[in-house]
């Protein structure tokens, strides 16, 4: 099983895309036990390991919010279609994939 996570790792660290990138996800759909884990294995499939996670439940809502850095604007885009298709899910708001100036 050891040889299966060493692909992963690999792919992780040969990602293009600029380190300063970061992209911020909102998610929010019915409180059930299989959400998080759904929302949390589209980054685990590209080898990402986001910088921040918070989620809580509130006025009968689970609210998930995501920031993952070294991401583009174009995969972000992605990542946020498909979370979009996730049975329970009711919205999904992205921001970010591009690189932070600090201005």
């Amino acid at each position: 099983m050891s040889s299966s996570a060493a692909p992963s790792t690999e792919r992780a660290s040969n990602r293009n895309a600029d380190p300063a990138a970061t992209a911020c996800f909102s998610v929010s759909g019915a409180p059930s036990p299989g959400l998080l884990p759904r929302i949390l294995e589209l980054f685990a499939k590209r080898g990402l390991v986001p910088q921040e996670v918070h989620g809580r439940v509130a006025d009968g809502r689970l609210a998930v919010e995501i920031r993952a850095g070294g991401m583009e604007e174009r995969e972000a885009a992605y990542i946020g279609r498909c979370l979009r298709q996730i049975y329970l899910v009711e919205r999904v708001l992205v921001s970010g994939g591009e690189a932070r100036d600090g201005a």
